[in-house]
């Protein structure tokens, strides 16, 4: 969910804040622009918006994908007599069980008794080929769905300026994705005893690290957020400069979103910039 974004957080006139690279002539439809949000505590519904003074880090994207994963699933197909004596229906709808009855036929010295026996015994052949399998018993229904997942790889390279031009907004995207604060190694009873002294806050006693912030990708004139950096890549083998820092990077991302969407969600992610509401929670 996210607040309806002003823009002066996506347009040139924050590009005194930004991290890229240098991408003249390129249509700005292919380069992603990142940056961090927070929910805003101002609004009933919980919007999430741009955290004040955070870089936007801008790149061109490859491979980009978005990827949803909707769960239907059929509960009854277990409800046939398939499921109680998988076996023996197996052998009558495939046939196999014909010739056993007949191997094991105990009258054939009587040939009137064995022929009672083999007609009452080929009726068995009236199963072959069926299937216990209904329209009701194999009917989909919506399990749910996990959050959406967006997988990309951003680009940056150096013209004039590596530190600036690469080091800078990859680490800018390292930061993002690494946990804000992880405590040192302390436990939960030593710490539950300096909050009982009063030396710290029972909060920051049972819960003492920060997770990693959430973050918004504008693409294609789409706005996705908030999301999460789930798994982020470095080359170590990228070309170096004379000082070792990296002149050009590929860093592949995968991003992924809070919650689960709908349609409006959908419908939003695609609105035009001007009061776009985005995903929701």
């Amino acid at each position: 969910m996210v607040t309806t974004l002003a823009p002066i957080t996506v347009t040139a006139s924050a590009d005194t804040n930004a991290l890229t690279s240098l991408w003249d002539g390129l249509s700005p439809h292919l380069i992603a622009s990142f940056w961090e949000v927070k929910r805003d505590g101002s609004s009933k519904d919980g919007y999430w918006s741009q955290v004040d003074g955070s870089p936007i880090v801008r790149a061109p994207l490859s491979d980009a994908n978005l990827e949803m994963l909707l769960n239907w699933q059929s509960p009854f197909e277990n409800a046939g007599p398939e499921t109680r004596a998988p076996t023996i229906f197996a052998m009558l709808q495939s046939g196999t069980l014909q010739p056993v009855i007949d191997a094991l036929n105990p009258f054939k010295s009587d040939k009137q008794t064995s022929g009672k026996f083999e007609a009452g015994a080929g009726t068995l052949k009236q199963f072959e080929g069926r299937t216990g399998i209904t329209k009701l018993n194999s009917t989909q229904v919506f399990n749910g769905m996990p959050p959406v997942k967006i997988t990309v790889t951003a680009l940056f390279r150096a013209w004039r300026d590596s530190a600036s031009e690469v080091e800078a907004p990859v680490n800018q995207l390292m930061q993002w994705a690494l946990p804000v604060h992880l405590d040192e190694n302390s436990t939960i009873l030593s710490r539950a005893a300096e909050a009982a002294k009063g030396s710290r806050e029972w909060v920051d006693a049972l819960l003492p690290s920060t997770s990693p912030v959430k973050i918004a990708m504008m693409y294609k004139n789409r706005i996705f957020s908030p999301m999460v950096i789930e798994a982020i890549g470095v080359p170590l083998s990228s070309p170096v400069d004379a000082k070792g820092r990296f002149i050009e990077l590929t860093v592949p991302l995968t991003l992924c979103s809070l919650t689960g969407i709908d349609r409006k969600d959908w419908v939003n992610a695609g609105d035009s910039l001007s009061g776009f509401e985005g995903f929701r929670t």
